[in-house]
This record gives C-alpha cells, structure tokens and sequence, in this order.
C-alpha cells in the first residue's frame, strides 16, 4: 500500500508499517504505535491530532530520527532513515532555550553539527533571527524576553539550518491565546510566501481549530495502542476565515470522529477485567461539577456540540476529552457523535449544594467505576481495612502504560476522597477506609 499522502508531489518523509513498543516490569511489551503509514509530501503541512497517550510525540520522534521504531521503516527523501539527518528540523512544546547564552548564541547552536566557521554560522543565525521576526535582539538572553519572543528564537534554532522537514511539537501550546495567534500567523505568512527554506512541515497539536486553520490533511489518531483512525483533508484556500460555514464543517467532522472513537474506547476498555483497569482521566470534581453546571446552563435540554462547548469554555483537545470522558464513565452525561447531553443525574449533580453531589457522587463512583468498588472491596476484606498503594499499581501496570496507570491512581485517589469511599496516605503510600 502506498503511504498516505494527498499529492503526488514528491515525498520528503515516508512511514511504513511504524509499530513501536516500550518494555514494562512483568508483562510483554507495551505498544504504543501499530501499522502506522503515512507519507508527506513536499508543499504540505501534516497535522497529527488526537487524545493524549495516543503516541503523537513518540511518532514525531520517530520521524526525527530520535527513536527507532520497533518494526516497519522510515524514509527521509527515499533514503531509511538510521537517526537524525541534515534536512530534518524539530521545534518543541518548550522553549528549550539555554539561559546563560543569548538570541544569537542560542540560535547558532542549531548549526553546531555543521561545522560551519565562526562568521558563516553568525551571518546564517541573523539571517533566521530577522526572518522569524527578532531583529534587534540578538544580543538578549531568554530571561529578557516574552513567551512568544522565547518560541521565535526557537523557531529560528530550527530554521537556521535550511531544513527540508520541520517538526513541529505542539509549538503555540505553550503561549496564551493572543501570542500563539500572531506567531501562528506569521509562520502561516512565511510559509504561504515561500519565503521558508522548509519543503514540508509535519505538526502534533491538540488543538482542532488550529489544525484546520494551518493544515492541508489532518491524520486523527486512534489509541491504545495509536494508529491512524481517518484521514481529512482540508481543502481551503488561505486565509481561512474561523467563522466560515466549510470551515467549521470541517472541524465538526474531526469533533465527530474524536468522540465516536472516545466512546467506543471507553466501552471496550470496561470490558477489561471487569472494567477494574479502566484507564480513568485525572480530572479533579472541581472540573466536573464546573462542566456540568456549564452544559446545564447552556441549554434546556443539556445538549451541547463540543466545539460549542470547547469554545465557550476555552477548552483544548486535551482539555476537553478527559473531562467529557470522566462525565461519561460516571454516567452523569453521554456522549454522542460530535456532542454531549446531560443525564437525569448529571442535571441533578449540576443544580444539587454540597452535600446531596457527595452523596449522588459517591453512588455513581461505586456503581459505574469498578475499580473505586474494587479498592473499596479490599480494604473492607482486610483486617486494619489498609492496603498499599502498589496492590493496585501492578494490577494497573500490567495492563496499562505506566502514564495511564498514574493518571489512573490520581483520578481514583481525589474521586474516593471526595466521595468519601476511602482515604489515601502519600507519606506511607497506602489506602485506608475512614
């Protein structure tokens, strides 16, 4: 099968048959990415979205050279790729900025490899400081600078090299929303201009709305382990315009297939063991009754579009799934296509005072998350009525990735606390009824 791409231009980068694991205490391997195929070609920008845990960054890393994969082939310009090569650029989430050197110096670090002369790599790393828009701040340190000034000196980094390839990690994630929309604009101006040395840029985001405004095909993973669940592409002609009816279709469409593939997860995971290595979402009830009481106030009925939702409470991807998640396993609203409702309890819970959302809280916990029931089971059978915390860490790991295993721990640890089911000492790492 030919990897995806939606041109025939040529391919700059290429993934055939990716699979990766990751070794865990006691059990097989843990897979992370399966079957993964993809191609990108040169013109394009390739967005990768889904759910957290779903393997983006592992597989942007793959696409770096960073990590070999477990099984199946990588090709930069026709050529497997054994590491990282010249041509391929990354641009991180974080600044990753060294303090103690300034714009300049910090810039010039993404030519180090080259072995390029004094001169030459200062005339290179000006050039990319005024064309990402920092002239005048060569000789600043990080700690002079904004958030968004930090991040073009780390699009710079990556530029100053004349890359083929950018990656790019999540790379307005870090910034409010006012900075992320003008260096995303500017980029966007750059790259439609042709005035970037870069062929084809590959970008994980979480962000729906900004993969529609920035990308030409979006690849929406699947989880557990990550694969390419669809394919989008997204024909618009720049600038596009947020309010556009073909616009918000398309992002509709991605919002659909997100929560199709949440809800079906959910269910095949219950199945599991009685459903007591449920992955479960570390969303604090303060988050919960407050999405609650937002989707009972929008409407009479409860229901809500998620991109409406999202919007009204400026909630990313990863903002927004693991809370509608936590609603739905507690059955306090249900999630459907590209929208959720509350249900009878979920309005209740919204409109109820302290003490009646402990009391429905508690009985939903125990009645539709089995592993609260579980734990709450042990520590009754037990003759102190303890039990340590790593009775159900192994149980967990044996199933789930050590991430999803602590995030797991943590959601069970503030839900059983709230709900007043059991306790939980961090000092002696243990479970304890009240």
């Amino acid at each position: 099968m030919r990897p995806m791409s939606s041109t025939d231009k040529a391919l700059v980068l290429e993934l055939r048959k990716v699979c990766k694991s990751f070794a865990r205490p006691r059990a097989t391997p843990l897979p992370v990415l399966e079957g993964i195929d993809l191609g990108i070609a040169e013109e394009e920008i390739l967005g990768l979205l889904g759910r957290s845990g779903c393997g983006k960054s592992t597989l942007l890393r793959i696409a770096a050279g960073l990590i070999k994969p477990t099984a199946g082939q990588v090709l930069y310009r026709g050529t497997p790729l054994a590491g990282p090569a010249a041509g391929i650029a990354v641009v991180f989430q974080t600044f990753a900025l060294y303090p103690w050197l300034t714009v300049e110096r910090n810039v010039e670090l993404g030519l180090d490899a080259l072995g390029l002369r004094a001169e030459e790599a200062q005339r290179s790393a000006r050039a990319a400081i005024d064309l990402i828009g920092l002239d005048g701040f060569q000789s600043a340190y990080p700690r002079e600078l904004s958030g968004g000034m930090r991040q073009r000196v780390g699009f710079a980094r990556a530029l100053v090299s004349d890359p083929t390839l950018l990656l790019m990690d999540e790379p307005f994630s870090a910034l409010d929303v006012l900075t992320a929309e003008t260096l995303r604009t500017d980029f966007l101006d750059l790259w439609l201009e042709h005035r970037l040395p870069t062929k084809a840029v590959l970008m994980v985001t979480h962000n729906i709305e900004e993969a529609v405004l920035m990308c030409d095909r979006v690849l929406v993973l699947g989880s557990s382990p990550g694969h390419v669940a669809a394919e989008i592409d997204v024909p618009l002609p720049h600038p596009r315009n947020r309010l556009d009816g073909a616009f918000r279709n398309v992002v509709d469409e991605i919002y659909s297939i997100l929560t199709a593939r949440l809800a079906a997860s959910i269910g095949a995971q219950g199945g599991i063991h009685g459903g007591r290595v449920q992955p479960l979402p570390a969303v604090s009830v303060s988050r919960i009754g407050g999405f609650l009481e937002a989707l009972a106030a929008r409407t009479s009925s409860g229901a809500c579009d998620l991109a409406d939702i999202a919007g009204a409470l400026s909630l990313a991807v990863d903002e927004l799934f693991p809370i509608a998640a936590a609603v739905h396993l507690l059955n306090f609203a249900e999630l459907t296509e590209a929208s959720i409702k509350l249900t009878a309890a979920g309005r209740v819970f919204a409109q109820s005072g302290i003490d009646a959302r402990k009391r429905l809280f508690s009985e939903h916990l125990l009645r539709f998350v089995p592993l609260a029931a579980h734990i709450r089971q042990v520590l009754e059978e037990r003759e102190d009525h303890r039990a340590p915390r790593a009775r159900f860490e192994l149980e967990l790991e044996d199933h789930l990735h050590p991430d999803q295993s602590e995030h797991t721990l943590l959601a069970i640890i503030g839900w059983g606390r709230y709900a007043e089911l059991f306790t939980y000492d961090d000092d002696e790492r243990a479970f304890a009824l009240k």
